[in-house]
């Protein structure tokens, strides 16, 4: 708690001094920053380990700006079961997080929690509930990615489900990434429609930071299924690439506008 509550308010700070930075609180915010060219910051909170036994949390979490949160990251914790662990579904204190979480009007994110778990979010979500950076597990069939029951799911909620670029995830490392980015979003588009599908790169620019990360959490990032020091991931700079992609696919602009954000600022409007 201690950690995130530090992080919020050093960011928020630093955020604060940028001319060109906007701290969003609203789905309005996020028009205003791009009508006055400004980039706007919300956050996240990826896991609920973040709030430990305290629902009280998430209200103040929300008052800091986090829009969205995870049930679960990887592994189990007293809400819910991470996509890595024996995931027994989500808890009693879990379901209490999830109807705390919509009545203060912050998205509830499966991106890293168990099947059962996710199925449990789905069946009792009475807002849109998203995937913020999961890919397609009918394409590459690892933990961290979602399978076709669960992408179908979350669209009834009318959430939206982000493709990340991270390339553990996407596909072979040696084929061409915004192609693979494509693949997954293509996917998901035939299960789903436009509608229902975004982008969450989950792109980190500090790589060395990333890799000490990644060494420091090997319990969390386990060898055998493929985390290693060499991470390979889709810059923002590519996004131009894979929006070519898409056009040689047949995707027209307003379906582009909407994957590219969207859907996501849509999710904004009905859940914040």
């Amino acid at each position: 708690v201690t950690d995130h509550v530090q992080t919020l308010a050093s960011i928020r700070r630093w955020v604060s001094k940028q001319p060109d930075y906007m701290l969003i609180t609203t789905a309005a915010d996020v028009e205003i920053a791009h009508q006055t060219g400004r980039l706007g910051i919300c956050f996240d909170i990826e896991g609920a380990n973040a709030i430990g036994d305290q629902l009280p949390l998430i209200a103040a979490y929300h008052d800091l700006g986090v829009r969205w949160m995870l049930i679960a990251y990887n592994q189990n914790n007293r809400a819910g079961g991470g996509c890595q662990d024996d995931d027994t579904g989500l808890t009693a204190f879990g379901r209490d997080v999830v109807r705390e979480m919509e009545r203060v009007g912050m998205v509830v994110c499966g991106s890293h929690t168990g099947y059962r778990t996710a199925a449990d979010l789905l069946g009792m979500a009475t807002k849109p509930m998203i995937f913020s950076h999961s890919n397609a597990h009918a394409l590459v069939p690892h933990p961290r990615n979602i399978p076709d029951d669960l992408i179908k799911a979350c669209a009834q909620t009318g959430g939206v489900v982000g493709v990340n670029g991270i390339g553990l995830f996407l596909g072979s490392a040696s084929d061409d990434q915004a192609e693979l980015v494509a693949n997954h979003i293509d996917h998901m588009v035939q299960l789903v429609g436009p509608r229902h599908v975004g982008l969450g790169l989950d792109y980190v620019f500090d790589t060395a930071e990333l890799e000490a990360y990644l060494e420091k959490m090997r319990a969390t990032f386990p060898a055998h299924l493929g985390y290693g020091a060499a991470i390979s991931m889709v810059a923002p700079e590519q996004l131009v690439d894979v929006v070519t992609c898409l056009v040689r696919r047949g995707y027209r602009r307003h379906d582009l506008e909407a994957i590219l954000g969207g859907n996501f600022l849509r999710v904004a409007h009905e859940a914040w």
